[in-house]
C-alpha cells in the first residue's frame, strides 16, 4: 500500500509525540490503586454450608467488591433468601496478601444483614484462610467464627471448611469440591449443634458466562429434619456473569 508524502509526514511527526504521551499515560494508569470486581448469578437453590436459605427453590445474587493495591478490600454480597423478609445483604471488609509465591493469606469480617427480619437476625462473624496454588490447582482451608451475640441465641459458632478446584488444561472446565464442618448450640450448628456438608461439581466458562452444575449434601439425620430443613442431598445449577 502506497501512502503520500503529506502521510508520511504526518507518521513522522506523530512518533514522538506518541512516544512523549506515552510516559505520561502509563503514570496515570498506575497512578490508580484500586480495582473494582463484580457480578451476578441466578442459582437454583442458595445453599449456606449445606443449608438451603432459599427453600429449595431459584435464587439472585450479586456482588461488587473493591480492592486497593496494599491488600485492603471491602464488599458486599446480596441474595433473595426464603426468610426475614426474603432478603440477605453481606458487607465484608478485610486484608489480604501473598506471604509465598502461590500463598496467600487472607482475613476480615463479615456482617450478615436481612434487612427486612424481625428481631434480632444479623450476625457478625469474622474469617481467615490460606490459600495456595500449583499451577491448574488450588487448594483453601478457611476458619469463621461468630462470637457469642442474640441473633445465635447467646451462642457462638465456627465453621472449618477447605475448597479445592482445578482447571482442566486446554478445556473452559474447571472441577471444584467443598467440605465444610460447624459447631454452635443455635441452628448455625444444624439441630444437633454439628454438622457436615459438601459439594463435588463443575464450571464452565463460556461468552463471559460460568455455567456450574454441583452436587450438595448434609450428614444431617433424617430423623432432625434433613429434608425439611433443607439439608438433603440436590444437583444445583447455576449460571453468572462477573466483570
Amino acid at each position: 500500500m502506497r501512502t503520500s508524502k503529506f502521510g508520511r509526514m504526518a507518521a513522522i511527526i506523530a512518533v514522538p509525540l506518541m512516544l512523549a504521551a506515552t510516559p505520561a499515560m502509563a503514570q496515570d494508569e498506575e497512578a490508580v490503586p484500586f480495582t473494582v470486581s463484580g457480578g451476578a448469578t441466578v442459582v437454583s437453590d442458595y445453599r449456606f454450608r449445606g443449608f438451603s436459605q432459599s427453600t429449595e427453590d431459584f435464587a439472585i445474587q450479586g456482588t461488587f467488591t473493591a480492592s486497593h493495591e496494599s491488600g485492603l478490600y471491602v464488599g458486599t454480597w446480596g441474595s433473595s433468601i426464603g426468610f426475614a423478609g426474603g432478603t440477605e445483604i453481606d458487607f465484608y471488609a478485610g486484608y489480604a496478601t501473598e506471604v509465598a509465591s502461590g500463598v496467600k493469606l487472607d482475613g476480615g469480617v463479615t456482617y450478615y444483614w436481612y434487612p427486612s427480619g424481625t428481631g434480632n437476625t444479623d450476625v457478625i462473624e469474622p474469617y481467615a484462610s490460606i490459600t495456595g496454588s500449583i499451577g491448574p490447582a488450588t487448594a483453601k482451608l478457611g476458619v469463621a467464627y461468630a462470637p457469642d451475640q442474640a441473633s445465635l441465641g447467646d451462642n457462638s459458632a465456627v465453621y472449618v471448611y477447605t475448597d479445592l478446584s482445578a482447571g482442566i488444561p486446554d478445556t473452559p472446565i474447571t472441577i471444584k469440591g467443598h467440605l465444610g464442618y460447624s459447631k454452635s448450640d443455635s441452628f448455625l450448628g444444624g439441630p444437633d449443634g454439628e454438622a457436615l456438608d459438601y459439594m463435588v461439581g463443575a464450571d464452565l466458562a463460556y461468552s463471559g458466562l460460568t455455567f456450574g452444575v454441583s452436587y450438595v449434601n448434609t450428614d444431617v439425620p433424617k430423623g432432625l429434619g434433613k429434608e425439611a430443613l433443607g439439608a438433603d442431598g440436590a444437583v444445583l445449577f447455576s449460571v453468572g456473569a462477573s466483570f
